[in-house]
Order: structure tokens, then sequence, then C-alpha cells
């Protein structure tokens, strides 16, 4: 598929291929076999059904690396333990607390004797020749990207796999850092691509528009339902509605199931884990459960609890859950929002609507976006900064993995796959492989934020990178100005900020825009002015000049 020349294969090239069992296509889950010289790796299990992987196995993989505790990526763990009792599994460490949440006791005992954690960004040394080195992902609590370094005589092999990852900050987790693995020029590069050539708005513009919409439906009267998966989205959201300015300190109570609650539990007692800023948020209230502060969180015990609370309400449950059992035309109209997903199984959620579409005259049913992953925007942003030979999609719909590889500027760049199941993918190593210069951004992504007094906007540090920034920053005195929908920003040089205070001395009976009404921070602003909106020099005049009063009191 890729039009990049890798030059000639290296004759002392290692065996480095990829058999995927599970490549995450709609609602399968991921589990991939890495072949790196003699070694054998599992990257995730999440498919259920693992009797092609058990036979296909004469011997056990050396180790299973599980990137982070969704479903689709630790579904068959317990039973591959259980066929191989003494084959370890890697994590990190909340990975490793989340797990259970997933599996009996008698299961989570059976698995937890396999687990080892790996710290962070420090390299870890399996044998002589094999090392591995884990980074923080976004997308959950825990979730891990891997680098499996293959030590030879002639160099190093490298394969980055990424897991499920997203660039942008949530509430409980800091998104991946492209500055932490900038410069690792992996091999091979194993990314999901969940949401293909997708772009979406900024993440705090899609929790903004949540709110809204909850606080719309609250203020109206009516209930609003949330159904979640157990671990991850739940806990967003609660934090989202204990911590936005549009529910503090509001009579309200908020209901959380059984499921999504142990999960909060978990996510408690690993606080010491959690970025610095939500361990700050918790030193002052807690982070979900107190009935002091309103909001009020509260755990259902049984689903009748909710009807003895006050209403409107909001109630998060399991998705897998019944959500019939959880409302009532009792308490009022029903709001169900579910979230969008181009990959995630909605097998019980389209269960769920067929059953609720009889009682539509008091429910009404919506969507949302909260992405768990990265857009399409970000995924490229990250492969061209790693810049490896080999590009490998997975998770994700077929036809948006598609979409993805067929880019112009990844596939004339990298060798793309994007694999099928048990099809063996040989991954050759040119010799004399060009990396592509890493392209210089013409687009910086920022953050909005609003006080009561100021509107901040930040930017990345990698903007003072280009050549033009110290033209810029200047004078550290920006202009905005709207642009139709777009607010453009201009920064001020110092020529400019010293003329502004310097005004030529002109005689003040003379007809000319400085004198004139409508002239304000070296512009027209008089709508019959052919200069309106222009800047124009003081001494300027044009046919629709009005002067200034007799006092100078213009506007």
């Amino acid at each position: 598929m890729s039009k990049t020349r890798i030059g000639n294969v290296d004759n002392n090239s290692i065996n480095l291929s990829c058999f995927p069992y599970g490549v995450g296509h709609d609602r399968e889950g991921v589990c991939l076999l890495l072949n790196i010289g003699e070694h054998r790796i599992i990257l995730d299990c999440g498919i259920a059904d693992l009797e092609a992987l058990q036979k296909s196995l004469k011997s056990p993989a050396e180790l299973i690396f599980c990137s982070h505790a969704h479903t689709d990526h630790c579904r068959g763990l317990p039973q591959l333990s259980q066929a191989f009792p003494d084959l370890p599994i890697y994590t990190s460490e909340v990975t490793a607390k989340l797990l259970p949440l997933h599996w009996s006791e008698e299961m989570t005992t059976e698995v937890e004797k396999q687990l080892h954690t790996l710290p962070w960004q420090s390299p870890v040394t399996i044998g002589k020749n094999l090392q591995l080195e884990i980074f923080p992902a976004g997308h959950l609590p825990g979730a891990a990207a891997i680098l499996i370094t293959y030590k030879t005589s002639q160099k190093d092999y490298k394969v980055m796999y990424t897991g499920d990852f997203s660039l942008s900050n949530f509430q409980l987790v800091e998104g991946l850092s492209i500055e932490n693995m900038r410069g690792l020029a992996p091999d091979v590069l194993i990314i999901e691509g969940s949401y293909g050539t997708v772009r979406h708005p900024h993440r705090r513009q899609q929790e903004k528009q949540l709110m809204s919409r909850i606080n719309l439906a609250l203020m109206s009267g009516v209930n609003v339902l949330l159904p979640v998966a157990a671990i991850g989205l739940g806990q967003e959201i609660l934090k989202l509605l204990r911590s936005h300015h549009q529910f503090t300190g509001r009579d309200l109570d908020i209901w959380v199931d059984a499921n999504v609650a142990k999960a909060c539990n978990i996510y408690l007692d690993l606080l010491s884990q959690f970025p610095a800023s939500v361990q700050n948020f918790a030193k002052h209230q807690s982070l979900f459960w107190d009935d002091r502060v309103c909001p009020r969180m509260r755990q259902i015990n049984d689903a009748e609890d909710i009807f003895q609370g006050k209403f409107p309400c909001i109630v998060l449950v399991d998705r897998k859950e019944d959500l019939l059992s959880y409302i009532s035309s009792k308490a009022g109209k029903w709001l169900i929002l579910f979230p969008e997903s181009s990959h995630v199984d909605t097998t019980n959620f389209e269960k769920n609507r067929i059953r609720l579409v009889k009682r539509q005259e008091w429910i009404t049913q919506e969507t949302y976006l909260l992405a768990e992953h990265s857009d399409g925007r970000n995924t490229t942003q990250l492969i061209h900064n790693l810049r490896p030979q080999h590009v490998i999609l997975v998770h994700g719909l077929a036809n948006y993995l598609l979409e993805l590889a067929s880019l112009e500027e990844l596939c004339n760049r990298y060798q793309i796959h994007s694999p099928s199941n048990d099809k063996l993918l040989e991954l050759p190593i040119g010799d004399r492989f060009i990396q592509p210069k890493n392209p210089t951004p013409t687009h910086y992504e920022g953050e909005i934020n609003e006080g009561n007094s100021y509107i901040r906007i930040t930017f990345p540090d990698s903007l003072n990178n280009d050549s033009r920034w110290n033209k810029f920053a200047d004078t550290g005195i920006v202009e905005a100005r709207w642009q139709g929908d777009e607010l453009t920003l201009r920064g001020i040089p110092q020529r400019e900020l010293l003329y502004s205070n310097q005004d030529p001395t002109i005689a003040e009976d003379l007809d000319c825009c400085q004198t004139c009404l409508h002239y304000r921070s070296q512009r027209c602003w008089n709508p019959g002015s052919p200069l309106y909106g222009f800047k124009v020099i003081p001494e300027g005049y044009c046919p629709v000049f009005e002067p200034k009063d007799s006092e100078g009191k213009g506007e």
C-alpha cells in the first residue's frame, strides 16, 4: 500500500512479524501476537474465543502485555492464564487494580498470580536482549503504550504498541505526551485508529456541550439517565458534574449504580496515581461520594432508592443493565443520553433502545460526544512524530481504518498495514530506509479557560519553536479580532506600540481622522465610511468626517 521505498532488506534482519487473532473490528476485541527475533509476545487479549490462539501455540508465548482495563483488551486473560498458568502478564500498577472489576473473585485470584507491574518510563530488561518500557497513554487511568526493544549486535529493533490512547487531557487522566515519545523512532508502530479520519471538537467543548444539555433537561423538569461503561466514561462524567460551574452547589441528586460505583471506589484507593489537579480537588471535597456537598452523589443499592429522592435527578448506570428498571413515568419525563461510539459493542444499547421505543411519550433518547480516543488529526500527529517504517492500524471499524490508511500524507511516507484476522503480517526492515522529515506544524491546538473577569487561551510550548514566534511575541501584547466566526490573534510590534502612544500633534480645528468622532485605536469605526474597520493615519480624511464635540468627548 505504501509508496515509501525502504531500500534493500537487511540480510541480517531478524524475524519481525505480527499475527492478529483480533484486530478490533466492530464488536471484536484486540489480540495480537508479535514475533520479534526469537521472542513471542501477546499484545492484549480482548477476544472471547481463544480456541485458535491455544491451538496455534505449541508452547506459551514468553509474556502477555495488557494495555488497559477495558474488556475489549482484557476479556480473554482469565481463560488464557488458566491454559498457561506460568505465562506472565505485564501491565501498569493502576490497570492491575482495575482488572478484577471484570471477573469473579476466583478468576481474579488466578490471574493475579501471573500479574507483573511495570514502572512508568523506566526500561525493564527481560532476559538478555529484550526490553520493555511503558508510557501513559491517556484514555483511561493506567492505560499504557509499550515500547518493545530487541537488542542485537547489529542494531536495536523497536516496536511500539499504543493500545487505546488519547492526546487530550480528560477530567481524571492526562493525555498521552508526544514530548515523552519524540525521538523513539520505532521500526514498527501498532496504533489504534478508532475514529479513522474523523475530526472532533476540542475535549473541553465536548464536555461543555454535554453539561449544557443535561442542565437544559433538568431546568425543564426532565430526569437524565446515562448508560455508560463501568470503567472510564462514568467516572469522567461524575467528576464533570462534581466540578462544573452549572452544577456546583446545586440541590440535585446524582445516583450511581453498583458496577459504576465499584470502579469509583477503586479510583479513590488509587488517588495518589492520579494527576496533581485531581488530587488537589480531592483535598477540598470528595471526588465522588458526599451527602453534605451539593450536588449529592449516592450509590444505588436498589433501583427503588431513586424514587425516594429528589426530582428531577441524574442517574448513571452500567450500559449492560436493564435501563427500564431505573426509570418510571411516576418520576416524570426522562432523557436517556447514549454516548456516540464508532467501535464499542452496542448490542445492549440497541436492545434497550428497542424496548424503550414503546415509551416514547415520556422518554426521549439522544446521543452525545465525549470521545475516549484520539481523532484522525491527533492519530496522524502521533505517527508523524514517531516516524516509524511500518504502521499497523487496528481497533476500529474496517472502513474507518481503510480511510485512515488511504491518507496520502501517511501512505506516501510509511509502510501502512490494516491487517485482517488470522493472516500473518511480515514486517521487513529496510537497511536504507529514509526517515521522512518531521513536518513543521502549521496548526496548534490550545485550550480556553474562562474566569469571572478574564479569558485565558493556552497553547503548547512547541509553538515558540517556529521562527516567526519571536516577532509575534515581541512586546507580549496581542490584538484579537473576529473574522466571521473565527477569532484571529496578532502580535503588536514595538514600533506600532510606540506610535500608538505618540500621535503627531495636529491642530484641533483640522478636519482629519484624529479629530473625528469615530477615530479610536488607530481605526475608523464609522459604518458609513469606506475605511470602516481599517487602520487609518491620524491626518487622514474622508467625506463622512464627523467632528468631536466642543469638549472633546467623542466616543
